[in-house]
Order: C-alpha cells, then sequence, then structure tokens
C-alpha cells in the first residue's frame, strides 16, 4: 500500500510527507479498493486491475478507470447523491479517489436481500434511477463519443458472459452468439455494465450506483436484465424468501419500464428478456460465475431453465418470471 503514497501527493489529496491510515476494503474481483483516512477526511481510492481476480484467463484495460470516473461526474449531475462523488484522479495510473460512505449509514443491497431485508420499493428505486440515467443520455452524440468503449465493454462483459459460456454450451452458442452481436451492435444510451446488489448502496434518500467500469454508450436493455439475473437467482441461495425476491424482480421491472421514453417501451422489454437466460446461464458458467450458488442442485436448476428459454427466446420479462416461478 505504500506505492499509493506518491499518488495520493501527485492528486493532492494529502499533504507532502502525510502518512494517512490505508486499509484495503473487500471489492470486486476487477479493481483494489482502499480507505485512506487522511488530514482531510477519510476517502477511497480504486485501482484498476489487468487481470481479473477469477480462476479463468480474464483480462482488461486499465484505462476503463477513464470510463469509470466520467460516468460518475456524468451521472452525479443527473441524479445528485445517487453515485459518490469523484475527488481526484490519475488517468495515467489508472486510479482515482472519491467519497467514502459509511457502511452504517449505506449497506450494501446485496447484504440487505441476503439477509431478509428485501423490499420492492428499493427495487423500484434502483430501476427508476437507471432508467432516469438512460432517459437523459439517449440519443445524445456527445456523450457516445465520450463512452465509446466498445473493447472494454467486449473485454469486460460480452467475452466473458455470453461469448465464453457459449462455448461451453455449443447447444445453445448461436443464441449467446447473436445476443452478444445484437447487444455490441445497439447504441441508444450510457450503460453502467454492472447494475448487480453488490455495487448499489442504499442511503436513507435512496439507492446510490458504484463501480461504473463498464461503463460503455449501448443498449440499455443490458443493464435491466443484468440486475434483474440477480433478483432470479436469489431465490436459490434463500428460498424461503422467493416471493419477496420475484415481489422485487417486479418491481424494479415496472419501474424501469415507466420511465422508457426514447425507444418503445416493448422492443427494449424484449432485448432484456432474450438476455435474461442468457446472462443467468452465464452466472453458472462463465467467467464471472456467482459465488452463493455451490450445489450442482442449484446450479443445474439455472441451466435447465435458462437454456430452454435460450432456445425459446421470450418477449416478455414475465414470461421469464413465470418460467423461473
Amino acid at each position: 500500500m505504500a506505492e499509493l503514497l506518491p499518488l495520493l501527493e501527485k492528486m493532492h489529496l494529502i499533504g507532502r510527507g502525510e502518512i494517512p491510515v490505508i486499509t484495503a476494503l473487500a471489492g470486486g474481483v476487477s479493481s483494489e479498493i482502499y480507505r485512506v483516512d487522511a488530514a482531510r477526511g477519510a476517502f477511497c481510492v480504486k485501482r484498476a486491475l489487468a487481470k481479473l481476480r477469477v480462476s479463468a484467463d480474464w483480462s482488461a484495460p486499465v484505462e476503463r478507470n477513464h470510463y469509470e470516473v466520467g460516468w460518475l461526474q456524468l451521472a452525479t449531475r443527473i441524479a445528485p447523491g445517487a453515485v459518490p462523488r469523484v475527488l481526484a484522479h490519475s488517468l495515467d495510473d489508472g486510479v482515482f479517489a472519491m467519497d467514502y460512505l459509511s457502511p452504517g449509514a449505506y449497506p450494501v443491497w446485496k447484504t440487505l436481500l441476503r439477509d431478509g431485508d428485501i423490499r420492492p420499493a428499493t427495487a423500484a428505486a434502483v430501476g427508476d434511477l437507471v432508467a432516469r440515467i438512460h432517459a437523459a443520455t439517449a440519443a445524445d452524440e456527445r456523450v457516445a463519443a465520450r463512452f465509446a468503449s466498445d473493447a472494454i465493454f467486449h473485454a469486460l462483459r460480452l467475452e466473458p458472459y455470453l461469448l465464453a459460456t457459449a462455448r461451453v454450451h455449443p447447444g445453445c452458442a448461436a443464441a449467446l452468439e447473436q445476443l452478444a452481436g445484437r447487444t455490441a451492435s445497439t447504441r441508444l444510451a450510457l450503460v453502467h455494465g454492472d447494475v448487480s446488489p453488490k455495487n448499489i448502496l442504499v442511503g436513507s434518500a435512496g439507492p446510490v450506483l458504484l463501480d461504473a467500469e463498464c461503463a460503455w454508450y449501448g443498449d440499455p436493455a443490458f443493464d435491466l436484465a443484468f440486475c434483474l439475473t440477480h433478483l432470479l437467482l436469489k431465490p436459490l441461495w434463500r428460498p424461503q424468501w422467493r416471493p419477496a425476491y420475484l415481489a422485487c424482480f417486479d418491481a424494479l421491472k415496472a419501474a424501469y419500464l415507466d420511465q422508457v421514453r426514447w425507444e418503445p417501451p416493448a422492443a427494449l422489454e424484449q432485448r432484456a428478456a432474450q438476455l435474461l437466460p442468457g446472462l443467468l446461464l452465464a452466472r453458472i458458467d462463465g467467467k464471472s460465475p456467482v459465488e452463493y450458488l455451490n450445489t450442482d442442485e442449484a446450479r443445474d436448476c439455472v441451466r435447465s431453465r435458462a437454456i430452454t428459454l435460450l432456445l425459446h427466446p421470450p418477449s416478455r420479462l414475465d414470461e421469464v418470471a413465470v418460467a423461473w416461478r
């Protein structure tokens, strides 16, 4: 951690010779995240990793920090308070600093869902927030040019999720490759790329979105499907709360689709509904499997339903939910 000190000085976050307390935080597989307690107060530092912490061979360009910082800055203007504030960044070093949000005041949504604090109102607020960011950036040529991060999105999302899963399941490889191709060629709004309960904090004023290193100007249906994937997987993790998780699925979907004005809502819903089984299968057999489905029974359950839906593509999200129920 000592190697962070010159970077913190370079970004004018600490004074010359100041030795702050630096604590590694539990993060995802793609970055190092630290809490820094300095004279100016506490803040977070995030540094992208060139090779992700997974068993599969998975690398990605560290310049994705450039797009994450840009997404955070733009989202702050669209929805103040719904993302951490960027304090400083050194794009050459793949490092940036942002506000530290206390776990006591901002619990992680995944933790709440795990522990039975399952509120459809929270899910609806997430759907509303994501849709507002999509709506504010739809058909904006300047935003499209700023976030032309196709190669990064391919490396972080399309290849490790859909295309890697296609290699495991040749019987539905054509369907998965078609989903990847359609997603790559659809450019309608600014996509977060990792709208997952582990990247959402629940504050008193509403949800706060983190971890936008997959930011890309592309298909907003990806964000909707990516988050709904987790709400369908959670009942296999905590079956006693299945109805509550599915109520969250319905609430998030409804709140999001209610905001869609940039294209016919039915067109976006169809793309999301068809992406959903591909992402479900990817969370079992892609490069980033969910850690909490650790029995053959649970994994086989996901495989059988997801493959059926891939081979018989749904047109509405309710069709996926009914199949899951």
